[in-house]
């Protein structure tokens, strides 16, 4: 299986009409935030695959199509989002989903089950600005996903396959400016619900020495700026 995923930054690679071509055998595409949504509505018509997003801390136009916030904006667009022009991307932003039309061999059962994945919009906060949170107030969002999650591990044996966030774990991949740390709580959450992927944005790969993958206790951490190819073994699109 092969997921697209993608951040922050409208790849030209991407954004061209020839990029199945580029691109081939693209079964699911994860965006990791800050991309404009006329960019995931792109990958969506071209691709016609399953898609999912989040949010960051820039390219917030829409966030209030799915949270609710204080503003006359956001509580008009909250009230219209059921007219709200979908992209076909499927908004991950604090939910746990079990998704049925991937099927994955379990690496420790053996058994087949579906892809379970979950996923965090947002930075650490810096400025008060939209979709910026305290490390408390992110790791509430993430403890009101743990009755999901339990459920995850009595029926399928594991707790989640991919977490998908913008922001990354404290020390992983982040940055010291008070934009680009990373979330405490994201260690925590990787440590109790072992995730074998964490894919996130929100890092600019400009000095290309920095690492975009590494290791942390069981839990693959991927930085997906501009694009990145994730091959899942022994799963597949069911259909």
């Amino acid at each position: 299986m092969k997921i697209l995923c993608v951040s922050d930054y409208v790849d030209p690679l991407v954004y061209n009409q020839n990029v199945k071509e580029l691109f081939p055998d693209i079964d699911a595409i994860l965006c990791a935030g800050d991309l404009p949504m006329d960019y995931i509505d792109f990958i969506v018509s071209v691709f016609n695959k399953p898609t999912y997003f989040i949010f960051g801390n820039h390219n917030l136009k829409d966030f209030g199509f799915y949270h609710k916030i204080s503003s006359p904006q956001g509580e008009q667009q909250y009230h219209q989002r059921n007219n709200h022009h979908s992209s076909g991307a499927v908004y991950l932003g604090f939910k746990s989903l079990v998704e049925k039309q991937f099927v994955i061999t379990d690496p420790v059962t053996k058994k087949q089950r579906p892809l379970l994945i979950a996923g965090a919009s947002g930075s650490l906060k810096y400025n008060n600005g939209l979709c910026q949170y305290s490390d408390g107030e992110m790791k509430w969002k993430l403890i009101k996903m743990i009755p999901s999650l339990l459920r995850n591990k009595r029926k399928y044996g594991t707790y989640l396959d991919i977490f998908l966030t913008h922001a990354t774990p404290r020390h992983i991949h982040d940055h010291e400016d008070p934009c680009h740390k990373g979330f405490e709580c994201f260690n925590w959450f990787i440590e109790k619900f072992k995730p074998t992927f964490l894919i996130h944005g929100h890092i600019h790969l400009y000095d290309m020495r920095e690492p975009r993958i590494t290791e942390h206790n069981g839990t693959t951490v991927i930085n997906a700026y501009a694009h990145h190819i994730l091959e899942i073994p022994d799963a597949f699109l069911n259909y």
